[in-house]
């Protein structure tokens, strides 16, 4: 009969730790931020569906459009972020760059905004931005952590 009265849980002693680490570390590449990817796809959503939320696709057909487009793509970023992490989370910087955008975009693309539609975009504009942030300096840390 084997003998089961040792600790299970620690593994150190056991003789394949090295390897089950190393797959591991290879199973999880890049998913430091897997909540990251869940608000991403929420506040693209959000972008996407805000027009009709704030009752702006009519004073604003121009920003409706575009709010559903970056919606999308932000929408977008979020699922190839969960989909392939490795690659996509060298687009966190366009990510910032959407952000930002989308925080002046009332003034560059709709037609004198009222404070609603402002404070609609500054807020996705914001929260894209501050999580674009947060996928670039974890995929920073990844990279340096590889080489």
């Amino acid at each position: 009969m084997a003998d089961v009265s040792h600790s299970r849980g620690d593994l150190a002693g056991h003789p394949d730790v090295s390897e089950m680490q190393a797959r591991y570390e290879r199973v999880l590449g890049g998913r430091d931020v897997a909540l990251v990817d869940g608000p991403v796809f929420l506040v693209g959503l959000f972008c996407a569906v805000s027009p009709w939320i704030v009752h702006y696709t009519n004073s604003q057909p121009a920003l409706a459009t575009h709010n559903l487009i970056m919606g999308i793509a932000i929408g977008l970023l979020a699922l190839g972020f969960t989909v392939m992490p490795a690659r996509m989370y060298g687009l966190s910087g366009a990510m910032c760059a959407m952000g930002v955008w989308m925080i002046i975009a009332p003034w560059i693309v709709g037609s004198s905004p009222d404070m609603g539609v402002i404070l609609t975009n500054v807020v996705i504009g914001g929260l894209t931005f501050l999580l674009g942030l947060v996928c670039v300096g974890v995929a920073a840390k990844n990279r340096h952590r590889v080489t």
